[in-house]
């Protein structure tokens, strides 16, 4: 696996690229890492450069100085917003709703490890990510209410009723109040809780796993996860059959099946 860090150079948060393994971590800690129009439109840029790069096998997004992301910078997204009239807001937030889609349709598997605030956009970056962990001291907010806005925000009464179901999204969405990470891990949100400390090193041997694997096969595999909740059974069915058939042609299923009869464990090469 090749090292891509010089490839996308990130101005507006961190980003690094090491034996396939991306990570992104937003970079005003004294703030609580929130988004600004700059960054929102860098995150979505680097999504879609990933999903060019097979190099790239999965990404993780890291938290910096004990919190996740606060979402919108008050000051430079909020002030702002209020001077702008119908045609802009709708730009800005389908800009925002962009980020999420280069998220769902980058082909890798995304983790998000999150400690301390993961509210407004910063939850929705939690939310677009394909899997979850989180300290004991992780808040996820979908505050969008409390600002006096709807909780239909970036894709949000579709993709957490699908994650904790209706009625506990439309707890979180219209009340804007805060999920603890044991209330998440019970919810189905997060997949497990470590703790502060350990929380890092648990996402990259996470992400380590999933790069060692099968990337088509993980592309495949987050393609149907992301499409089959518009079917019904028989037409999921039938986009898996085809989706494994195209699977069972590449060279990583023929290393696998070598590596069985030779008692051996199978390096993927992602052809």
């Amino acid at each position: 696996m090749t090292n891509n860090l010089d490839k996308f150079t990130a101005t507006h948060f961190h980003w690094h690229c090491e034996q396939g393994i991306g990570t992104i971590r937003l970079n005003r800690p004294e703030r609580k890492n929130p988004l600004t129009f700059d960054s929102y439109a860098e995150l979505k840029a680097l999504f879609h450069y990933v999903a060019q790069q097979d190099s790239i096998k999965t990404i993780v997004i890291l938290p910096n100085g004990g919190n996740f992301c606060s979402g919108g910078d008050v000051h430079d997204i909020i002030g702002p917003l209020l001077a702008k009239d119908t045609k802009g807001l709708l730009q800005f937030t389908r800009m925002t709703g962009d980020l999420v889609k280069a998220m769902l349709n980058c082909g890798k598997p995304i983790i998000a490890a999150v400690d301390g605030v993961a509210v407004g956009a910063g939850a929705i970056l939690a939310m677009a990510s394909d899997m979850r962990i989180a300290s004991p001291e992780a808040k996820t907010a979908f505050l969008f209410t409390r600002v006096g806005l709807a909780g239909c925000d970036m894709g949000a009464c579709a993709l957490l009723p699908r994650i904790i179901g209706q009625s506990r999204a439309a707890d979180l969405l219209y009340t804007g109040r805060s999920m603890s990470a044991e209330e998440g891990e019970r919810w189905g949100f997060y997949s497990r809780i470590v703790e502060a400390e350990e929380l890092e090193a648990t996402a990259h041997k996470m992400a380590q796993r999933i790069a060692e694997g099968p990337s088509f096969a993980h592309m495949m595999t987050k393609t149907q996860l992301n499409h089959e909740w518009n079917m019904a059974p028989e037409q999921a069915i039938e986009a898996e059959a085809q989706a494994q058939a195209l699977c069972m042609q590449t060279q990583d299923f023929k290393r696998a099946y070598q590596a069985f009869i030779n008692k051996q464990r199978p390096s993927f090469e992602g052809d």
